[in-house]
């Protein structure tokens, strides 16, 4: 399975955020769009890097509650991991899991199209399982 055909079937919306917003910003920006993680997106277009909840505690942890006044630009990961919509799922869940990321926003010509989500690949997999099991159950059945 291609990434591209995850993204068809959960869409292609992808929640952003300015480099220059403040991490009370983006904690609210990501209980409002239900996700863990936003691409940090200049006004360009271009991508700045990704931030996520993991990233907030940590640097809670390490710098206390005045993190939250500062940018998300201060604590964003900038080496962001892509992939691309012809990429496979299974070259995504290893990039996934070598990196201990948790989510990958998917490039197609250098445009922003979409992000996949470990949950994303978890989901898929199981389909896949349901499937398989119920193909194996029909075949028995034949006889």
């Amino acid at each position: 399975m291609r990434i591209a055909d995850l993204l068809r079937t959960k869409g292609a919306a992808v929640a952003t955020v300015a480099p220059g917003t403040t991490v009370t910003e983006l904690l609210a920006g990501l209980a409002r769009h239900n996700v863990g993680a936003m691409v940090v997106v200049t006004p360009e277009g271009a991508i700045a890097g990704i931030v996520s909840e993991r990233d907030v505690v940590r640097r809670l942890n390490d710098h206390g509650p005045t993190v939250l006044d500062g940018p998300v630009a201060d604590i964003m990961t900038k080496m962001v991991a892509s992939a691309g919509p012809d990429d496979s799922v299974d070259e995504l869940s290893v990039l996934m899991t070598e990196r201990r990321i948790r989510h990958v926003p998917v490039l197609e010509d250098g445009r922003l199209v979409g992000i996949i989500s470990i949950g994303d690949v978890v989901k898929s997999r199981i389909e896949q399982l349901e499937q398989s099991q119920e193909q194996l159950e029909a075949y028995i059945a034949q006889g």
